[in-house]
């Protein structure tokens, strides 16, 4: 019996859900969620998730400027040699750029760093919050108890590849598990005329997007490339008798030929599909992103996270022609691992980010002449904070770190969890000043799937762990 790919899903659903495996709970009933959280799906809306790649340094990237905690921080990251990695204060020449949360902390104040400006005026006009201290964790955590052990901690900390994984899925790289956004997914995708663009990448394979069912689709450029030849003359062969279509999709009895040609005919299929969008009505509206200006050389430059972001503005341009009405995108930006040369290199990187989103913001302002920034949430992500305290020149792997979400429907200007103290042998310094994260990644994801539509128990399915937390929404998307 042959079932078109859709039903085969389907299909493969409700076996997983009837075999009731233990090593698969996610699948349990994951048909029947699916169709459950799809029906709702009536609007359009996207999750973007901007990974950078590396471990970004939180305690230059958003700072606590009152009279205490920039004595220490002036004290604790100034060092004798030109490798310092202190910021200059509010005021000096390329000085921290201050931001008023709304919801103002006795005796606190706080500023952004300098080459962050486009993210300031969007964090001031409402349309970017700061989530603070959010990390991995797989229950609350206090220093005592991890100290002591005995409490369930993510494995691997400070290990790049293990907490990339862990952000992204919530297992370690190991594991080999779905991400969360390709499980969001994986109970959307029915919404959507064409699920195959359900997740879609273009930032190469990412854990974030893998699902049990919802494969992701990459791409990278302005465009969906096709299969090359495909439609050409082929040694001597006239292009409407090519025969490479039937050899690279045809029929085979051994099961991997067969899910080859499986996944050629996808790619055939959604490339045609995506490339008409995004060359046709996805793309008007969507301008080239400017140069960004490198702020150590004063330069203009092109920016590659911009151009990832620009893919993705045409995308969901084209969501009407696609059928779509729930996505989920992962871009990402590495160099983070700044280990060496940090002032230089992140103020560069932090550029990129602040240009990147504030031409994406602007983008989505006027898509197709529709506002589309209350559909579309960007937020940011990486494999960890880092150590407060300088190697000299840089600084070390770190816990947990802050970041930025951004959209029409975030609740902005405000400052969300719980900032730490400045400094080193507080309460939440694990070693060198590095943070023991008070909020999880399945908060910060869970508070997302929330305004994505799932139910709490599509919520407690996406992020295995959210059932260990009181808290479950953050409050920061209306």
């Amino acid at each position: 019996m042959h079932l078109p790919p859709s039903s085969r899903r389907q299909f493969l659903g409700k076996i997983l859900a009837m075999a009731g495996s233990g090593s698969v709970p996610f699948t349990l009933n994951l048909a029947a969620m699916s169709s459950a959280a799809a029906e709702g799906a009536t609007d359009y809306k996207a999750i973007v998730c901007l990974f950078m790649n590396g471990g970004n340094d939180h305690f230059n990237t958003v700072l606590a400027t009152d009279s205490t905690s920039w004595s220490d921080y002036r004290r604790l990251r100034t060092t004798a040699d030109s490798g310092s990695i202190a910021l200059p204060g509010i005021g000096a020449t390329g000085g921290v750029l201050p931001i008023v949360p709304n919801s103002p902390q006795a005796g606190r104040s706080y500023a952004l760093h300098p080459s962050l400006q486009p993210l300031k005026t969007l964090f001031d006009a409402g349309r970017v919050a700061v989530l603070a201290n959010v990390g991995t964790l797989v229950q609350p955590l206090t220093l005592a108890q991890y100290k002591a052990g005995g409490v369930a901690v993510p494995p691997r900390l400070f290990s790049h590849n293990d907490q990339q994984a862990m952000w992204q899925s919530s297992q370690t790289e190991q594991a080999g598990s779905a991400g969360w956004g390709g499980r969001l997914g994986d109970l959307l995708a029915s919404a959507n005329g064409n699920s195959a663009l359900t997740c879609v990448s273009t930032a190469g394979n990412a854990r974030f997007l893998s699902g049990r069912m919802v494969r992701q689709y990459q791409l990278s450029g302005a465009s969906a490339p096709p299969i090359s030849r495909l439609t050409d003359n082929l040694f001597g062969v006239p292009a409407s008798a090519n025969p490479l279509r039937q050899i690279v999709t045809g029929d085979h009895a051994d099961p991997f030929q067969k899910e080859h040609a499986a996944v050629a005919a996808r790619a055939i299929s959604s490339q045609a599909a995506m490339a008409g969008a995004m060359l046709g009505a996805g793309a008007a509206g969507v301008p080239d992103p400017l140069p960004y200006i490198n702020p150590n050389t004063g330069q203009a430059a092109v920016n590659p996270l911009a151009l990832q972001l620009q893919t993705v503005a045409r995308i969901i341009g084209g969501r009407n022609t696609l059928g779509l009405k729930r996505q989920v995108f992962y871009v990402s930006l590495g160099g983070f691992d700044s280990h060496d040369f940090q002032a230089r290199n992140q103020a560069d990187l932090l550029a990129k980010v602040a240009h990147a989103m504030a031409y994406f913001d602007n983008a989505l302002a006027n898509l197709q002449g529709n506002d589309m920034r209350k559909q579309v949430t960007l937020f940011t992500a990486s494999d960890f904070g880092r150590t407060f305290t300088s190697n000299g020149d840089g600084t070390d792997h770190g816990w947990g770190s802050h970041h930025f979400i951004m959209g029409g429907a975030v609740k902005g200007k405000n400052i969300y969890g719980s900032m730490p103290v400045t400094g080193i042998g507080h309460d939440l310094d694990v070693g060198s000043g590095s943070l023991l994260p008070t909020t999880s990644v399945d908060q910060y994801g869970a508070t997302l799937a929330s305004w994505f539509g799932l139910s709490a128990t599509q919520i407690a399915d996406v992020f295995p762990n959210i059932g260990n937390f009181s808290i479950r929404n953050l409050g920061f998307m209306g």
